[in-house]
């Protein structure tokens, strides 16, 4: 006994075209034979519902088969739609499904990306650049504009496609399209070749961009400029930067934040005073207290590397050890040799008080 086309797809009688076309996609996903190979009952129930579906989502057949059933129709579908008529089932699945099971039989020529090493200063990475530079990428060709033929040569219409530029192309039950092969979607026969790309319709051209790095971009980030990469005919790739960090004599990256190892004069750092510091976007002054021992980290706020949004910035880390002079002038070495002397004296009458206040230090800190 036929089994009831509502049935079939596991819908109510009075279910409207959206709730036969949702119950049919799921049927078709779960027993598409692509899915199913070699699984007969599951073919049997893909063409099933696929005939359930032609007579239902159809309004005159499904008017006729509610009156009188499968007596209204010879066979599952009739002389306007038959099932087994694999183009019209192609055609009606990419219709509903798209090219969810015809894409990948299909080969259109689309444009290509292209990757590019991209050198930048820290300073650069930093704060953001503009940077110029030179690729090389495949262009329709300026002479044939593109089609591969001499300018002005025939162009007779493909006879594998008929000038359409595709054929169809069946797989199972389904039938679906793809570019031509014998025309490579062209759609025409090239007779005489274009002598300025020998019919390859595509010529190399160095061109130069200007491209926007972005403040705080990382080592080995990679950035994509749409639309940068080859192009063919209305089609364009990418352009997929990989960005390289050049090491700085000075700065390294910790984060967001920098840090700088500073030499400071050992007067500056047992008498206090101002000293030079460089920073990202020139120098600024920095205070150093009297005393100042050496690794001592100083924090100068919002002077790192902003954020990628740019809403905060991180800080400058800067790091103070003494400079050891390699030349020395005759008044600084006797100085130097006067202060030595009086760093030996144990009897120099500060001496004692100086070391009795650095062990009291020492004891409140324990």
């Amino acid at each position: 006994m036929p089994v009831d086309l509502y049935s079939l797809l596991g819908v109510s009688r009075d279910a409207d075209a959206n709730e036969l076309k949702l119950a049919y996609r799921r049927l078709v996903i779960q027993y598409h034979p692509d899915r199913n190979p070699g699984d007969a009952e599951a073919e049997a129930r893909f063409r099933e519902a696929t005939d359930a579906y032609a007579i239902l989502s159809d309004e005159e057949k499904r008017k006729r088969y509610d009156r009188y059933g499968h007596a209204a129709f010879a066979q599952p579908g009739d002389a306007d739609f038959n099932p087994a008529d694999l183009s019209s089932m192609g055609e009606a699945l990419e219709g509903l499904f798209g090219d969810l099971f015809s894409r990948r039989f299909r080969r259109k020529r689309t444009a290509k990306d292209i990757e590019h090493q991209l050198q930048v200063s820290f300073v650069e990475a930093a704060l953001g650049a503009e940077k110029s530079i030179r690729i090389t990428r495949s262009v329709p060709c300026p002479s044939c504009h593109g089609e591969g033929a001499s300018p002005g040569s025939e162009k007779p219409a493909c006879r594998a496609c008929d000038g359409k530029g595709e054929t169809k192309f069946k797989r199972g039950f389904l039938s679906s399209t793809r570019s031509c092969e014998v025309c490579d979607g062209r759609g025409y026969r090239i007779i005489e070749r274009c002598p300025s790309c020998s019919g390859a319709a595509r010529t190399k051209r160095e061109e130069e961009l200007s491209v926007r790095i972005p403040p705080g971009v990382q080592h080995g980030a990679v950035r994509t400029v749409k639309g940068g990469g080859e192009i063919e005919s209305e089609h364009r790739g990418d352009l997929h930067l990989t960005i390289h960090i050049e090491p700085d004599p000075h700065f390294t990256r910790d984060g967001s934040d920098i840090r700088l190892s500073l030499p400071v004069s050992f007067s500056v750092m047992a008498l206090g005073g101002s000293v030079s510091v460089p920073t990202l976007d020139g120098s600024v002054e920095m205070k150093i207290p009297a005393g100042t021992p050496s690794g001592k980290t100083f924090r100068l706020r919002g002077r790192g590397i902003p954020s990628l949004g740019g809403a905060a910035k991180g800080d400058l880390l800067v790091t103070i050890h003494p400079e050891t002079p390699r030349e020395l002038s005759p008044r600084e070495i006797a100085l130097l040799r006067e202060l030595e002397s009086l760093e030996r004296d144990e009897s120099y009458p500060e001496r004692a008080a100086i070391r009795a206040r650095a062990e009291q230090r020492a004891r409140n800190k324990s």
